[in-house]
């Protein structure tokens, strides 16, 4: 058994350190690039969402470098993502090739039926096992996620300009390099001691932006175009809303308890949005909020095209903007984005919550 899956942002490396302490061969996908994509819009469903476009390319690409089993994890409700692997495993077949795949659905509180599922993939019922190598990607996963917060916090103060890169890249090849979670721990551990000698400015005048939206297009730099650090080389400090470790702390554990980390967003939606309409929207909403309370200058949505939850956030962010006083610019992705747009989109915006910044000293100065 060769297992693959999907290559969203840096989530690929803490999978890799799980199957790679279950003693499972894994084929790490290719990073995403414009042949990916055009792999998954050739076979996918012209208006599905771009997300399963992108994982439709991994898959291809993996399986010709030797893979036969996928592993994705599976959901419910208003959202397409629950039907991704049925669709999927209907175009792979079409195309002739013979990859298995394996959901792993949530496990509505069951923890020991997760492990379950766990253990079937990688062909073991030791639950010590189980546990362990589960407890290090969590560990692997979570502290990458901080290390990239801080990378997008932080790299808009650099004195020199690409310190932070050479470190973040660095620290991304180690990883693709190792083996099991704790190599990687120690790789990540290492470059976050090494993030605190980078010299910075810390006088210098930085904006702070939010991004909120569909979790796979604000966690993963090919789908957003690199938005964060697009952002970033404009002066500004980027903080994502979405993490993958959050995540699946929150399905895996909160709801085995009956409970979710999300509620204080959801509780910030409310006035807003009382209900859950599937994805991420009712957290577009709530994150949206909490960052106008925190005193950010602006908020960007970031969607794939026809994704049903934000478009519904989309038309409920206009009544946000305007009682919460926070600009919003909301930013539609699909494989004919093109980078020049974007980027000319990014700007004039990144411009107007510079001169609403300087209005808002001028008043508090007259």
């Amino acid at each position: 058994m060769k297992i693959t899956f999907p290559h969203m942002g840096s989530t690929y490396i803490a999978i890799k350190a799980l199957f790679d302490d279950l003693g499972v061969e894994t084929v790490v996908p290719p990073k995403c690039s414009k042949k990916t994509l055009e792999l998954g819009t050739k076979y996918a469903p012209e208006l599905i969402c771009l997300p399963l476009k992108i994982n439709l390319g991994n898959y291809i690409e993996s399986i010709e470098r030797g893979a036969d089993t996928i592993v994705i994890t599976g959901s419910c409700g208003p959202c397409r993502f629950g039907y991704y692997s049925e669709v999927q495993r209907e175009i792979l077949k079409d195309l002739g090739y013979d990859a298995e795949i394996v959901v792993l659905e949530v496990p509505d509180g069951d923890i020991p039926e997760f492990y379950r599922r766990v253990g079937k993939v990688a062909n073991t019922k030791n639950p010590i096992k189980i546990v362990k190598s589960l407890k290090g990607a969590m560990t692997v996963l979570k502290k990458l996620n901080e290390f990239e917060e801080k990378v997008l916090q932080q790299r808009p103060y650099e004195i020199q300009r690409g310190d932070v890169d050479q470190l973040y890249h660095g620290l991304l090849t180690k990883l693709g390099k190792s083996t099991g979670a704790r190599e990687m721990i120690q790789h990540i551990d290492w470059a976050t001691n090494r993030f605190h000698e980078i010299p910075m400015d810390r006088g210098r005048e930085v904006l702070r932006v939010g991004i909120v939206g569909e979790i796979y297009t604000v966690i993963d730099d090919f789908s957003n175009l690199e938005i964060g650090k697009k952002l970033n080389d404009m002066g500004v400090a980027v903080h994502k809303s979405h993490t993958a470790g959050e995540w699946i702390t929150d399905v895996v554990y909160y709801r085995s308890i009956g409970t979710s980390g999300e509620k204080h967003i959801w509780d910030a939606a409310a006035p807003y949005m009382k209900v859950g309409i599937g994805g991420h929207g009712r957290e577009t909403i709530g994150n949206t909020v909490r960052y106008a309370d925190q005193g950010y200058d602006g908020v960007i949505q970031v969607m794939p095209f026809t994704c049903m939850p934000e478009i519904v956030a989309m038309s409920t962010l206009p009544k946000v903007q305007e009682e919460r006083d926070i600009p919003v610019l909301s930013l539609i992705i699909d494989e004919m984005t093109g980078e020049a747009g974007y980027l000319t989109r990014l700007e004039a915006y990144i411009d107007l919550l510079r001169n609403r910044r300087e209005k808002n000293k001028q008043a508090m100065g007259s």
